[in-house]
């Protein structure tokens, strides 16, 4: 999808964007490869060249953070099949309250089939933190963008986070898909184990706590929910990207 997108060129929009398709211009390979394109000067042909060009440039050395300066972050969905195999699935659990008075309790990160939780007086440390982020070109999170960045740029001041972001809450939206992780993974025929159905982010708190209580079961339970959260946005991002692509991508 990213190779069809000429909405990163200055002064070009959806609706444009839809004519260069239309008109047979479906990638960038095309583009350049016409001497003119109608509705184009010239001029502005030539300056659009030189962008693409770039684009191809970057792309082909995996660089998907240019890609971050130059979408506007409604629109990384678009990214999402290029660097699927580069792609981080994150989630956070915390105790409860504000970045500014409570803590990040664990995070979860899901890439490449393997499952990484990081936990609070454990393994959970700004250094380790950077050190996972690093190995990813791409971050999903559900909600992400309001809740979990935010909290973890607050928590620790130094991570690197300045990867493109595809906050599947926002793209469920543009779908028609409201609601809260559960309900649009309940909608999307996404499930969990039984034990887990039903457990909240409260649930998550509260399990926190206990475990600090000295309940052992609680820190295995709240592992477990925090793992469900985070590897169940893999599922929700095929479906989600697939519908994206399916209506504001090219046709045919």
């Amino acid at each position: 999808m990213i190779q069809s997108t000429f909405i990163l060129l200055k002064g070009v929009g959806e609706e444009t964007e839809r004519r260069f398709w239309q008109s047979g211009v479906r990638d960038w390979r095309t583009f350049l490869a016409r001497c003119s394109i109608p509705g184009l000067s010239p001029e502005r042909k030539s300056l659009y060249d030189a962008t693409i060009s770039s684009a191809v440039v970057h792309l082909q050395a995996g660089h998907s953070r240019y890609f971050s300066k130059c979408l506007k972050p409604r629109d990384h969905w678009r990214l999402f099949d290029t660097f699927r195999s580069r792609t981080v699935y994150l989630d956070i659990e915390t105790t409860g309250g504000p970045p500014t008075a409570d803590a990040v309790t664990v995070v979860g990160l899901y890439g490449n089939g393997r499952m990484t939780s990081l936990v609070q007086g454990e393994s959970l440390t700004e250094h380790r933190l950077n050190q996972e982020l690093a190995n990813y070109d791409l971050v999903v999170t559900f909600f992400g963008s309001r809740f979990d960045l935010p909290y973890l740029r607050a928590t620790f001041p130094g991570v690197v986070l300045d990867h493109p972001h595809l906050d599947l809450c926002f793209a469920a939206r543009r779908l028609g898909l409201d609601g809260g992780l559960k309900h649009i993974e309940g909608r999307m025929g996404i499930r969990r184990a039984p034990d887990l159905q039903g457990l909240d982010g409260w649930d998550a708190v509260r399990l926190w706590h206990a475990w600090g209580n000295g309940e052992r079961p609680a820190r295995d339970r709240l592992l477990r929910y925090n793992e469900a959260d985070t590897r169940n946005l893999e599922p929700l991002a095929e479906l989600l990207y697939s519908r994206l692509a399916a209506r504001y991508g090219p046709k045919g």
